[in-house]
């Protein structure tokens, strides 16, 4: 089995929502999928973006591919961790 890190729509009709989740690569996008690893809502003031980068970096570590999207966002927040982590000291 492929997996795959990507997104999945959520939501009201204008108000998207999205789940990043871990999935066989030949589930449809809304289908199954096998773990919920983070969300995504652009419609807030920031963007929030909650991401468990324990189990994102178990998928990778055992293979998966991480959509485009899915990629940046990832960078994203792991630079944001970082910065934050660094203003703190």
């Amino acid at each position: 089995m492929s997996v795959s890190l990507r997104m999945t729509r959520a939501g009201a009709k204008k108000l998207p929502f999205y789940r990043i989740i871990a999935t066989d690569r030949r589930s449809p996008r809304d289908g199954r999928y096998i773990e919920q690893v983070g969300i995504f809502d652009p419609l807030r003031n920031p963007p929030e973006l909650r991401l468990d980068f324990d189990r994102i970096d178990h998928y990778l570590k055992t293979g998966a591919k991480p959509s485009e999207t899915v990629q940046g966002l990832i960078k994203t927040a792991r630079k944001a961790a970082s910065g934050s982590a660094s203003a703190s000291k």
